[in-house]
């Protein structure tokens, strides 16, 4: 498996981020477990394709803030 992950996965995905923000970390494990817990009756395929989706779009955004603030971190320091 790539990474494309259908449109299903990325709608819920987005909307368990947007509803329960404070449930979700970088951490699949516990991204698996609240996705589980927030929605009943999905396979167990869907459940884990959407915890990896939410956790690398968590890391890709902590990630994206690191480097910037790195970067403003650099332009003070000139």
């Amino acid at each position: 498996m790539g990474k494309v992950k259908t449109d299903q996965i990325k709608k819920l995905g987005k909307e368990l981020m947007a509803r329960f923000p404070s449930k979700f970390n970088t951490n699949f494990d516990e991204n698996k477990k609240s996705v589980d817990a927030l929605t009943k009756g999905a396979t167990t395929r869907v459940r884990n394709q959407t915890a990896g989706y939410i956790t690398r779009t968590l890391a890709l955004a902590q990630a994206s803030s690191a480097a910037e603030s790195e970067m403003e971190n650099e332009e003070i320091a000139e």
